[in-house]
């Protein structure tokens, strides 16, 4: 297996650990054969490693990203179901009705995507008409930020450049608008500024927001009772928390869905049994990050370890 370091992503940054996931499971998806596994390495912050049997350089592994993820023929069908997740129970339903007719069964990406976006099973809003959404959704439209428009925009609009500066740099924060605001950095707040930072222009890391989309999977939403849960977060004080770990043993991605969805991650602060059961399973750290609303938008805030 050779080994490929991400040498420019952090695992404790929200953004940079999903496209860390995002890399790995366009990796694993590729109906090529090859063996890939994901791990991550302490080097200042946390790096992911990826194993391929085939892919052995940086140049390698770039060239596979870009045919998947850049250019309007890498957007998938279900980002065409509008630009925000906005849709009615109807609506939404009837778009998995189009999918389960429409796709042969072994294409999973789509309907992966579409039970990642929502449930049509539990209503939302005030009459409860309106499909209920993923807890990493941050925007439905207002300022012109749209949820899956900026989806769309990013497949358009993101570079072989793109993915290297994410994946291999050091973060420079070098590119504009769209960002899916999944980056403790794209919170500007107004508190001890001299001026309303609202019309700063964004800056963000445009190839890891494209990447991270591709994350989206490993995320599906469930219905619980009358509310639908997104795999990883849990509702504390009122406000939604997501909760990552970082492993030490290569896995493949099959076995990395499972140890998203652990119920132990939501209790790794408080109960000792269950952080010896990390120790056993590799897991080596755990992160966590909250999600608010100031204004019209959600953010996330830097993560804390748990471990």
């Amino acid at each position: 297996m050779h080994e490929i370091r991400l040498t420019g992503i952090d695992g404790s940054n929200l953004l940079g650990y999903l496209a860390a996931l995002g890399t790995f499971r366009i990796l694993s998806t590729l109906q090529d054969g090859a063996e890939v596994r994901m791990s991550w390495r302490q080097n200042g912050g946390w790096e992911p490693v990826v194993f391929h049997s085939v892919i052995e350089t940086h140049e390698g592994l770039l060239e596979v990203l870009e045919k998947r993820v850049c250019g309007a023929d890498s957007i998938d069908p279900a980002w065409g179901i509008g630009n925000d997740l906005t849709l009615s129970i109807g609506g939404f339903r009837q778009c998995l009705l189009n999918y389960l007719s429409e796709h042969p069964r072994d294409r999973r990406t789509t309907g992966d995507f579409l039970v990642a976006f929502g449930s049509e099973a539990i209503g939302s809003g005030p009459k409860k008409e309106q499909m209920s959404d993923t807890e990493f959704r941050t925007m439905s439209g207002a300022g012109h930020q749209h949820f899956l428009g900026f989806m769309k925009e990013l497949a358009e609009t993101t570079s072989r450049e793109h993915l290297k500066r994410a994946l291999f740099e050091v973060w420079d924060y070098g590119d504009g608008r769209p960002s899916l605001r999944w980056d403790p950095a794209d919170y500007r707040p107004h508190a001890l500024r001299a001026e309303d930072p609202s019309g700063d222009p964004i800056k963000t890391m445009r190839g890891a927001n494209r990447l991270a989309v591709e994350a989206l999977p490993m995320f599906p939403t469930v219905p619980d009772g009358r509310r639908l849960r997104t795999v990883g977060f849990e509702d504390r004080n009122r406000e939604p928390e997501v909760t990552w770990p970082i492993w030490q043993q290569p896995i493949d991605v099959y076995s990395l869905a499972s140890v998203l969805a652990m119920g132990e991650l939501q209790y790794a602060e408080t109960n000792e049994a269950i952080r010896r059961q990390f120790n056993r399973r590799k897991i080596i750290q755990i992160f966590r990050a909250r999600r608010f609303t100031e204004g019209k938008y959600r953010n996330f805030s830097p993560a804390r370890a748990l471990l």
